[in-house]
Formats: C-alpha cells, sequence, structure tokens
C-alpha cells in the first residue's frame, strides 16, 4: 500500500513537471518526464498488483520499453542521437505494435467469438467500414511526410493494429457489459485519441497545448487500464459465472 502511494505521489509529479517545462517552451526536458510516467506504472503493476496477468504485464513492459530506449536516445549527443533517428523510429513502433497485439491478446483470450459474429453482425460491419476510412484518412496525413516505403507500411500496421484494437475492446464491452470492459474500452479509446492528437502534434503543428492533451490522454488511458486490473470479469446476467482475469 505504502509503495503504491509513493509511486502514485510520483507519477502525479512527473505529470506536473511535464506541464510546467512544456508550456515553459522547455518541451525536450517535458518529453523526457513524460516518457517515465508508463514504465512507473509498470513498477505499480508488477509490485502492487498481487495477480498479474501475462500478456497485461507484456503490454506494459513493451510500451515501458519503448519510452526507455526514445528516452535514452534523446539523452545522447545531438550527433548520435541523429544517427539513431531511424532505429528509434522503427523499433519504437514496432514496440508499441507489439504492445498493442500484447493487449489485443488479452482482451480477445475472455471473447467468445461465436457469440461475436452470431449477435454482432451489423456491429462488425460498421466497425470494418468505420476502420477502413479511419486508416485511410490517418494514411493521408501521414504520407507527404514520410521519407521511404518502409515508413508508409510500418505507419500502415501501426495504425491497422490499434484500430482494431479498439474494436476488440469496444465488442468485448458489448459481450461483457460490465465494469471492468468498459473502463478498458475507455483506456483504450483514449490511447487511440492520444495517438490522433500525436499525429496532429508531429505533422500539423507543434503546439505545446496538443503535447498536453495527447500525456494527459495517455495518462488518462492507462490509468483506465490500470484499475481495470483490480476488477474481476463478472459476465452478463445471462450468464451466471464470474472469471478472473
Amino acid at each position: 500500500m505504502y509503495s503504491s502511494k509513493v509511486l502514485l505521489s510520483l507519477i502525479l509529479l512527473l505529470y506536473i513537471l511535464f506541464a510546467v517545462f512544456e508550456f515553459s517552451g522547455k518541451s525536450v526536458i517535458a518529453e523526457m518526464l513524460y516518457l517515465l510516467m508508463v514504465p512507473v506504472i509498470t513498477v505499480m503493476y508488477a509490485l502492487c498488483i498481487k495477480k498479474k496477468n501475462t500478456l497485461f504485464f507484456l503490454f506494459l513492459l513493451f510500451y515501458s520499453g519503448s519510452n526507455l530506449m526514445d528516452g535514452g536516445i534523446q539523452m545522447m549527443s545531438p550527433e548520435k542521437g541523429s544517427m539513431l533517428d531511424d532505429f528509434d523510429y522503427f523499433v519504437g513502433n514496432l514496440l508499441y505494435i507489439i504492445a498493442y497485439l500484447f493487449l489485443m491478446r488479452k482482451i480477445c483470450s475472455t471473447l467468445c467469438a461465436l457469440h461475436v459474429l452470431k449477435n454482432f453482425k451489423i456491429n462488425l460491419v460498421v466497425l470494418t467500414i468505420l476502420n477502413i476510412y479511419l486508416v485511410y484518412v490517418l494514411q493521408a496525413i501521414v504520407v507527404p511526410f514520410l521519407k521511404m516505403n518502409n515508413d508508409y507500411y510500418l505507419e500502415l500496421i501501426y495504425n491497422v493494429v490499434l484500430l482494431l484494437l479498439l474494436s476488440v475492446a469496444l465488442l468485448n464491452y458489448f459481450y461483457r457489459d460490465n465494469k471492468k470492459s468498459l473502463y478498458l474500452f475507455i483506456g483504450v479509446l483514449c490511447i487511440v485519441f492520444s495517438e490522433v492528437i500525436q499525429i496532429a502534434y508531429f505533422y500539423i503543428s507543434e503546439r505545446s497545448f496538443l503535447s498536453f492533451i495527447f500525456v494527459t490522454l495517455n495518462l488518462t488511458a492507462f490509468h483506465f487500464l490500470y484499475q481495470q486490473t483490480k476488477l474481476l470479469n463478472k459476465t452478463n446476467d445471462k450468464e451466471n459465472y464470474a472469471a478472473v482475469e
């Protein structure tokens, strides 16, 4: 309990300092503070949650690994850091993709595919059409700024995985209809919104306000994802059992 409060206070302190430095024009320091937030949440999960879900833990580890790698490269001299820009871009995004796949697998492990296909046909069709449209829009935004064809395919895979994760989280909420699935969906939704804001920050306008919204949404996402680990995965009233994560 004590370690949980200390780590929670540390996360809050990092967030406040991030906001202060970001709006003071010291964006490099602000980003370093942001990159420490999820690793601290990962440590808190490892120390404070007794019954850990392996897939969720792997999601946190890979996401934290990408953040820490990015932070480590930024701490290097400008000359060395610029040499690793492409490495940071590809490996960092690959780690995020793997993290999202682990989270997707964790959500799918509690879903009944036959039930979803039988009862949510219209939802699946609508989600498929919406995902195709959103991927098209996101790719249209980033394409003018990409240097190589490999960048295009990496961005495409990243966006497809992210939107599939959102769809799975939404279907899981429809299927389970409980507090745990709601928290999971809100967490994933905040991640998707934060990614959209980050695209606007990187490719449209590097404004401090956009960076602040991105980090706030990202931290909110991990708050809900962390809180859902404390809840039982109770099913709806039509089913008479409860499954622990």
